[in-house]
């Protein structure tokens, strides 16, 4: 069992948790995730490692209330026990020997892009951040991402808070006049299809973090299949990160919608569960 040791409400949809589990936390790496479930019949969830601590032997996820599985999760309180965390998995994003390199994140995606730009300044990079959310009420981790860049812009579609539209606009002006080794995306699938777009004309190397259907973590299910460059590929072995420049996101974009209806209907039937243990 895997006690959680911190619940934090980020915003009104997303919760962070710091999870002991001192041998997931010994060897984890920016850019990997784990599969947890939060209880013995619940569905598995993937979820990125949203940081560690190796000496407490904890590890962050960080997770969208979306369905009945996460809102199970979402249930769970500090000093309680999770069955299941397993991990890491995944390949680890690669950072060494880039100097200069631009974190692109986009809603709850901000909190895998936020150990990739911790690791990025650990390592001696110079790091610019770029983070986008629909509105003020949505944003999270401003402070962290401050501390770890060393330039920082934050737009919202509605411009209730930092600049008024999405990560393209400073992404773009950025491009125009400087060079950087690399760019690094991750977020919604249609944000990261247009971060693409946009360094694409400058010959910026673009990394996307793709975080598709996913079951079984191993490659055995094939749910997580993206095709990349023309070839089919499994986000949780040979990934989660890719060449955004060969990633087919119209395809990704159809299969993500695979379940939307599925979700809601969960989400319906636990939020009427909860209000018969209420009453």
């Amino acid at each position: 069992m895997y006690r959680i040791v911190r619940k934090e409400k980020l915003n009104e949809f997303v919760t962070r948790m710091s999870v002991e589990a001192p041998l997931v936390a010994r060897k984890a790496q920016a850019g990997q995730f784990v599969i947890l479930r939060a209880d013995e019949r619940g569905e598995r969830i993937p979820l990125t490692i949203a940081g560690f601590d190796r000496a407490r032997g904890t590890v962050d996820v960080i997770f969208q209330i979306v369905g009945g599985a996460t809102m199970c999760l979402n249930a769970r309180e500090e000093g309680d026990c999770i069955p299941d965390f397993v991990g890491p998995l995944g390949m680890p994003t690669a950072l060494e020997g880039l100097k200069k390199a631009v974190v692109v994140g986009g809603g709850v995606g901000c909190a895998i892009a936020l150990p990739v730009a911790r690791r990025l300044k650990e390592l001696g990079a110079e790091v610019v951040s770029v983070v986008g959310f629909r509105s003020r009420e949505l944003v999270i981790l401003e402070e962290e991402f401050k501390a770890c860049s060393d330039r920082f812009f934050l737009t919202t579609d509605d411009g209730s808070y930092g600049e008024r539209g999405n990560v393209c606009a400073p992404l773009g002006r950025l491009l125009e006049a400087e060079t950087f080794d690399e760019a690094i995306t991750v977020g919604p699938l249609v944000m990261m299809k247009f971060v693409a777009a946009a360094t694409a004309p400058f010959g910026v190397k673009t990394v996307a973090s793709m975080n598709p259907i996913m079951i079984d973590g191993t490659g055995m299910c094939g749910c997580c299949r993206l095709t990349v460059g023309g070839e089919t590929k499994f986000a949780c072995v040979d990934g989660p990160d890719f060449d955004a420049h060969l990633i087919d996101f119209d395809e990704a974009i159809r299969r993500s919608r695979v379940y939307a209806d599925f979700e809601a209907r969960k989400r319906e039937e636990h939020c009427r569960l909860l209000s018969k243990r209420e009453t």
